[in-house]
This record gives structure tokens, C-alpha cells and sequence, in this order.
């Protein structure tokens, strides 16, 4: 077997690769980001390689993806492990499942973390013997990773792609929150199905309209920006409707320092329906709790937005209205979140913790995504109609 070098050119999806005593570990947010403004919930989100993917070419029949995973385990809780899958030449060819890696287990309720260490993970893929041909190991999207090595019976190159650089940001909900594959997450049906390249920046737990996320989105070079803004700044209580409108104005106007022409696209939240007439702050239902599963609960009083207090209804209003007051903004565009997973689909497929999508309803909004948004002609590709 043959070590690959792991150049950066080999991954695609992160925006820097650190160094590490075990091996290279693919960031999502720059190291700048990461020190300054970077809280300690966003700094276990942006380091799990959410749309992260090694992408090379290879005649080799077998190729050995040796990894060390750190996991986020919540006392008490059972959580799915991560996966890395396998896509050749554009066709999925299975999924591996993790064993190994360290563990940081979180006792919901005093906030204590215990770190208990694990065994390195080795994927082994076998690979047509049809000559060369082009390997995609997508990362697991919840479980941070140090690549450590990458090996082969054949030499590996890097194969990067010339497809549309697609941006987006987004909360737990783009990020993959109770998708059950890394290839399974919302965006990357939607990348795949529309033939896009994916730069994920959705992050557990945080997007919150910060301004340090506009300057990231304005220095990340692409050809294609969505951003989906709503559900944390509800189920945080984070603002009232007078900061929030303003807030995503400027969210918006930094972006477009950067892509003053890009095409460009604000997303409302899709229906939850504990939060659709409800404020924040969200929180684990203790009921569940108790009973060993993860649901949460909407902890304000319904109606209450007199006062300015968001729910997902007033949040779908306010951003509408941000699109209209920009309507000299040609490029840019507004996408109801209902339009791409709605109260009826709620009945059809509830979301399984009342917040996050299941794995169906992650394919049935990466698929609504792709075809009235990223296929070629639509708002996001005017130019290849």
C-alpha cells in the first residue's frame, strides 16, 4: 500500500487544515474566527467536517482512510455515531459507520464534560477495477476528525472539481442534525443533485446573525451564497424584532462587500411547530429526559410578541420585509422555508426531537432545494438558463 500525501488540495469543503500531533484536522471557520470569536459551542460545531470530503483520482482497487473521531455524548442520551461514505465517480458506493475516537460527554444538566478516549478508526473501500476513477470520502458531519492517513495499492491525485462553489450558512438544520449519513444531510443532497460544489458553514447552535459569520461569508470566494436565518435566534431568545431586522441588514451588507453581484438568497426557517407561534428560549424537554430520549421544548408563552419577542411566523414576516426594502438588489432573493419542508410535510414526517428533520426530510428538502433553487435558470443560476 502506497501513503498518499495529504495535501490540501486532496480535501475539499474546509476553509483551513490544522496541523495536529495526530494528523491534519479540517477546520470550517478561520483560525482568526476561531480564537477571537468563537464561543465554545461554535467551536465544537465548526471543527466537525460538515460537507468536508477528500476527492481524489486513483486506479487503485483498494484505498484505507485512517481517521481519529472526537464525539460529542450527552449523559444519558443514546447518539448515532458518524460515518464516512464512499461516492465513486459520482455514484454512492456505501457508508462506514465509526467505532473508535474519543468521546466528550456532556452532563446536560450540570454543563460538566468527562473525556474519555478512544481507538483510531481505519475505513477500508474497495474500488472497481476499471481504471481510474474518481473516490469521494465524505467526512462524518458530527463527530470532529484528524485525517492521519490516506492509502492506496495505486498513487492518489487530487481531483478538484470546476463545478459552482455553493455557500451557505445556516443553523443545526443545515449542519445535518439527525441525518444519518454525511452524504444524507440537506445540502449535500442539494449539492449533488444540482451538480454544485457545497462550502457548508451551517453550525449547530449558531447562526446568529453574527457579524464575524457576514465577514467569513464575505472573504469565502464563491459563486453561489444562500444564507437561513431564524430558528436559533428563536429557540435562543437572542433578540427582539428592533435588533433583528437591522442586524440582518448588515449581515447582508457585508456579504455584499464581498460579492456585490453574486447571486444571493435569504432563507426563512422551515416549520417547527413548537416554535411557529411560540418564543424562546428552546430547551430539553426533562419529561423526555428522563425517559432517555432527546425532544425539546419551546419554554415562552404563546403569542407573546407584543414586546418585539420572535417566534417563526414573526421571523418569516421580518425577513421578507429585508428582502423588499433591498429590492435594488437585483441578485438577491427570498426563499419561504415553508416551501421547502411545511406543515403538511410535518405530518408526513415529523421531525423526530420536534426540532431537527429525520433522514427523509432531509432528501425531501435537499431535493425541493436543488430543483427550484440551484438547477440551472433559477435564482441562484440566472446566468445558465
Amino acid at each position: 500500500m502506497i501513503t498518499a500525501s495529504l495535501v490540501p488540495d486532496l480535501v475539499l469543503g474546509a476553509v483551513e487544515i490544522e496541523p495536529t500531533e495526530r494528523g491534519l484536522r479540517p477546520h470550517r471557520l478561520p483560525r482568526h474566527v476561531r480564537e477571537r470569536d468563537a464561543d465554545p459551542q461554535l467551536t465544537l460545531m465548526e471543527a466537525q467536517p460538515s460537507g468536508v470530503r477528500l476527492r481524489f483520482v486513483t486506479s487503485a482497487t483498494v484505498a484505507a482512510l485512517e481517521l481519529h473521531t472526537t464525539r460529542v455524548a450527552y449523559r444519558g442520551f443514546a447518539r448515532p455515531r458518524g460515518a464516512v461514505d464512499v461516492v465513486i465517480d459520482g455514484v454512492p458506493a456505501g457508508s462506514h459507520g465509526l467505532s473508535g475516537g474519543d468521546a466528550l460527554e456532556l452532563d446536560l444538566q450540570t454543563g460538566a464534560t468527562t473525556l474519555a478516549s478512544g481507538a483510531l478508526d481505519i475505513v477500508e473501500v474497495s474500488l472497481p477495477a476499471t481504471g481510474e476513477k474518481t473516490v469521494e470520502l465524505w467526512l462524518p458531519h458530527n463527530e470532529q476528525v484528524d485525517i492521519v492517513s490516506l492509502r492506496a495499492d495505486a498513487p492518489v491525485r487530487p481531483a478538484p472539481s470546476t463545478d459552482p462553489v455553493w455557500l451557505h450558512h445556516g443553523s443545526s438544520i443545515s449542519h445535518g442534525s439527525n441525518a444519518a449519513t454525511p452524504t444524507g444531510i440537506w445540502p449535500v443532497v442539494a449539492a449533488r443533485r444540482a451538480g454544485v460544489q457545497l462550502q457548508n458553514l451551517g453550525f449547530g447552535g449558531s447562526a446568529l446573525v453574527d457579524p464575524f459569520l457576514a465577514r467569513v461569508m464575505r472573504d469565502t470566494p464563491a459563486d453561489l451564497i444562500s444564507v437561513k436565518l431564524g430558528i436559533n435566534v428563536v429557540n435562543l431568545d437572542g433578540m427582539r424584532l428592533r435588533t433583528f431586522v437591522p442586524t440582518v441588514h448588515g449581515f447582508l451588507d457585508t456579504v455584499r462587500d464581498g460579492h456585490p453581484e453574486t447571486p444571493l438568497l435569504l432563507v426563512s426557517p422551515i416549520f417547527c411547530g413548537i416554535h411557529e407561534n411560540t418564543p424562546g428560549p428552546g430547551a430539553v424537554d426533562p419529561v423526555a429526559g428522563a425517559a432517555g430520549e432527546t425532544r425539546f421544548i419551546a419554554t415562552g408563552t404563546p403569542g407573546d410578541t407584543a414586546a418585539g419577542r420572535l417566534t417563526l411566523e414573526v421571523i418569516r414576516g421580518a425577513l421578507e420585509s429585508v428582502v423588499a426594502a433591498r429590492s435594488d438588489d437585483p441578485h438577491l432573493h427570498y426563499l419561504d422555508g415553508l416551501d421547502l419542508y411545511g406543515p403538511e410535510d410535518a405530518e408526513d414526517l415529523p421531525l423526530p426531537d420536534d426540532l431537527h428533520p429525520g433522514p427523509e426530510a432531509h432528501a425531501l428538502i435537499g431535493a425541493r432545494f436543488a430543483d427550484r433553487i440551484l438547477r440551472p435558470g433559477g435564482p441562484l443560476r440566472p446566468q445558465e438558463a
